[in-house]
C-alpha cells in the first residue's frame, strides 16, 4: 500500500517533500505501530539539525550575489584572454567559464540559467548554431555539482556523515576529467563543422579582461583555498564567499544595486526552503527505510547478483540514469543513498567519497534528460530552443560524461588520491 501511494503522488505531481512526508506517515499507520507517530516530529527536526546544511542557502546567495554584481561576466573575459584565435574559441571559452562558475554556484539549474544569458546570444551572433550553443551551455553547467564546492556533495556528505571538504576535494579530478572531454568534443565538433576561429584580442583588450577580472577571481579563489587550505569549513568558505562577492560588486565593479537585494533575497530564501524541505522530509523516510531493513534485504539480492564491486558500480549507474530521468537529483539523493550507501560499504566496501562522486556525477546527467530534465528546461526556456532540438548536439557531452563516470568506477583512486 506504501509502496503504491508512493508511486501514485509521485506521478501525479504532488511535490517529492510532500511524497516522502505522506508516505512515510502511511507505512507508520499501516504498520499497526502507533507509538512510532511519536518520533515523527523528532525525525523530521534531526533531518535539519545538521551545520553543514546551512551552506545550501550561503552557496545559492553566493551565486546570485555573483550575477548581480557583474562577477560571471568578467569570468567570461577572463576565460577569452587564453584561447587566442582557435576555431570554435568562443565554445572553450563557454566552457572554462562553466568550471570557474562552478566553483562558486555549484548548482547546475542556476549556472545554466546564467549562462544561456551570457554565452547563446553571443556564440549565435558570432555564427554559431543557436541549438549547439545551447547544448555546450547546459553540458558546462553539469560541471556546477562536481567542481567545488557543490550542493549535491554538500546533501551526500550530511546523509552519509562523511567531511564534506574532503568530498569537495575528491570531486576536482572528475570535474577536470569531464572538462577535458568536453574540450575534446568541442575541438572534433569544431573541425567536423568548421565553426568560426575566435578573434583575436589585443594587448590593450587583453590586459583590459586580465586586470577587470582579478577582483572576480578573489570569490572562487578565497572559497576553494580556504576549504583545501583547511583554514574554514565548506560551509564557512560560503559566507566568506558571500562576503567577498558583495565587496567585489559593490566597490570593485560598482554594479550591485541596493534596490535589487530584496528581491534577490526573496529568491534565495524561496529556493532555499524548497530544498531543506526536502532535506527534513527525506530524513524521515529515510529513518523508515532503516526501520524496514530495506538495505539488508537489498544488499542479499546484490550479493546474489555480483561480487565484483566494478560490476556493482555499473549496476548501480544503471539505475541512477533511469531514476534521474524521472526525479530531480537532490530527492533521488536523499532517497537512494539511505538504502545503496550501507550496501556499498558493507558489502563490497566501497569508499563512501567514492560512492559519493559517482552518484552525484551520475544524477547531474538526469538534469538534462526527459522527462524530467529541469537544466534543460531552463536552458530552453532562456534561449527559445526545444528541448528536442537541444539534446542532439548534446549527446556527445552527456556520453562523455557516462564514460568519466565508468573510469572513476573502474579506478576510485582518481577520487580518493588526494584525501588525506
Amino acid at each position: 500500500m506504501v509502496i503504491g501511494l508512493f508511486t501514485v503522488l509521485l506521478f501525479i505531481g504532488v511535490p517529492i517533500a510532500l511524497v516522502l512526508a505522506v508516505s512515510a506517515m502511511a507505512y507508520i499507520q499501516s504498520s499497526g505501530n502507533g507509538v512510532l507517530f511519536l518520533s515523527y516530529p523528532q525525525q523530521f527536526f534531526g533531518g535539519l539539525d545538521n551545520y553543514g546544511l546551512l551552506a545550501i542557502p550561503l552557496f545559492m546567495l553566493v551565486g546570485e550575489l555573483m550575477n548581480e554584481g557583474g562577477i560571471t561576466r568578467r569570468l567570461v573575459a577572463f576565460a577569452s584572454v587564453f584561447l587566442g584565435s582557435v576555431r570554435g574559441g568562443l565554445a572553450y571559452i563557454n566552457i572554462l567559464a562553466n568550471m570557474m562558475l562552478a566553483s562558486i554556484v555549484g548548482s547546475a539549474n542556476a549556472q545554466v540559467a546564467v549562462m544561456a544569458q551570457v554565452m547563446v546570444p553571443e556564440m549565435h551572433q558570432k555564427g554559431y548554431d543557436r541549438n549547439f550553443a545551447t547544448a555546450t551551455t547546459a553540458a558546462g553547467a553539469l560541471l556546477a555539482p562536481v567542481i567545488p564546492p557543490s550542493m549535491l556533495f554538500v546533501i551526500f556528505g550530511v546523509l552519509a556523515q562523511i567531511s564534506i571538504g574532503d568530498l569537495f576535494i575528491a570531486g576536482i579530478v572528475p570535474g577536470l576529467l569531464m572538462a577535458g572531454g568536453f574540450i575534446l568534443v568541442i575541438a572534433l565538433l569544431g573541425f567536423f563543422y568548421q565553426y568560426p576561429p575566435n578573434e583575436r584580442l589585443t594587448r590593450a583588450q587583453v590586459l583590459h579582461n586580465l586586470v577587470g577580472s582579478l577582483p572576480s577571481l578573489s570569490v572562487p579563489a578565497v572559497m576553494i583555498g580556504s576549504i583545501i587550505g583547511g583554514i574554514a569549513t565548506p560551509t564557512e568558505a560560503a559566507a566568506v564567499g558571500a562576503a567577498m562577492a558583495v565587496l567585489v560588486g559593490r566597490f570593485a565593479h560598482g554594479e550591485m544595486k541596493a534596490e535589487r537585494m530584496g528581491d534577490m533575497l526573496l529568491r534565495v530564501g524561496i529556493n532555499s526552503a524548497v530544498v531543506l524541505a526536502l532535506v527534513a522530509a527525506a530524513a524521515v523516510f529515510g529513518w523508515v527505510i532503516v526501520y524496514e531493513q530495506i538495505p539488508q534485504q537489498l544488499g542479499a539480492i546484490m550479493q546474489g547478483m555480483t561480487d565484483d564491486p566494478f560490476i556493482y558500480m555499473l549496476l548501480l549507474i544503471a539505475l541512477l540514469l533511469v531514476v534521474g530521468m524521472v526525479i530531480d537529483g537532490i530527492a533521488a539523493l536523499i532517497l537512494l543513498v539511505p538504502i545503496v550507501l550501507p550496501v556499498a560499504e558493507s558489502v563490497y566496501g566501497i569508499n563512501a567519497y567514492h560512492l559519493g562522486v559517482v552518484m552525484c556525477i551520475n544524477l547531474t546527467l538526469g538534469l538534462l534528460t526527459p522527462p524530467v530534465g529541469a537544466a534543460l528546461y531552463v536552458a530552453s526556456r532562456v534561449t527559445g530552443c526545444r528541448p528536442g532540438e537541444i539534446m542532439r548536439p548534446l549527446l556527445p557531452f552527456l556520453l562523455v560524461t557516462l564514460l568519466v563516470m565508468v573510469l572513476i568506477s573502474w579506478q576510485p583512486g582518481l577520487v580518493t588520491a588526494f584525501i588525506s
